[in-house]
């Protein structure tokens, strides 16, 4: 390669003493660059990757969506789950508002006000014991304060059949902290109908489409039927019937005794040989 060069009007070329690229230490300075260059890169990715992992940068989300708060909605939900884990319903109280309302769709009711979705939770963590606990899986945030969870119940680690759910929550700021001020829950039923609720569903669609004037009264007030129901039954039906279902819970319940009893015999026996 030719040395650079420096040329006046009216002059001849003047290549410049001493300069050339292709010199072994502009090679060598080069390299230099680049391998610095390089070094720079893997070090922005190391602290990038740093950052993705550190619990904090979900609270860099949250500055970025408007929020205040030290926690964000999918850190709130986490406490909230291992709260309930814990049977620490003290801390769990802190994670409520006041006004807090829990939709769970097994219930005909919501369960509206801290201390109505506390006395549910109280019960629920009696019925778990020490050996069932919640394993929340995916926990996704939405738009606003809301995050989406999927979970189910394990016995020490084990996953129980028939209780897997999933959750809605929407959540307010409370000064630096992040409460569930609203909540939905969507359990799996043990029983698996299959085709036939497309079978069902077709029944009752089929009757909208021939009565579409009744349906659209019945669906304004979808309780006037089962009052009106009730109030048949209770006039013509209920002198018959309630003797009959008096005879027959009672006849159950003492059936229900009986096996309690036979499976404390045999709870007490297994008890005995398997140590």
């Amino acid at each position: 390669m030719a040395a650079p060069s420096i040329r006046f009007a009216g002059q001849t070329p003047r290549p410049i003493a001493g300069f050339a690229l292709s010199s072994p230490p502009m090679k060598a300075a080069c390299q230099l660059k680049q391998n610095r260059v390089k070094q720079m890169q893997q070090g922005i990715s190391s602290i990038i990757k740093g950052i993705s992992k550190n619990k904090s940068f979900s609270h860099c989300l949250a500055v970025q969506t408007g929020s205040n708060s030290n926690f964000s909605p999918s850190e709130t939900i986490e406490q909230f789950y291992t709260c309930i884990n814990d049977n620490n319903l003290e801390q769990l109280a802190k994670l409520l508002s006041d006004d807090c309302r829990y939709n769970d769709l097994s219930f005909r009711q919501p369960f509206q006000g801290k201390e109505d979705v506390l006395r549910f939770f109280k019960q629920l963590t009696s019925v778990m014991g020490k050996n069932v606990k919640f394993r929340i899986g995916h926990v996704c945030e939405g738009d606003g304060l809301t995050a989406a969870t999927d979970w189910h119940l394990e016995w020490q680690r084990k996953q129980i059949p028939f209780t897997r759910g999933c959750s809605f929550y929407e959540c307010a700021e409370e000064g630096k902290n992040l409460i569930i001020k609203d909540a939905k829950t969507v359990r799996e039923s043990p029983i698996k109908p299959g085709l036939f609720v497309l079978i069902l569903l077709k029944i009752v669609t089929t009757l909208f489409d021939d009565f579409p004037k009744a349906t659209e009264r019945f669906l304004k007030n979808p309780d006037v039927m089962p009052k009106t129901l009730l109030k048949i039954y209770n006039t013509f039906l209920r002198p018959f019937i309630s003797p009959l279902l008096a005879s027959y819970i009672n006849l159950w319940k003492l059936v229900a005794r009986l096996l309690g009893f036979a499976f404390s015999i045999i709870r007490y026996i297994l008890k005995i040989f398997i140590k």
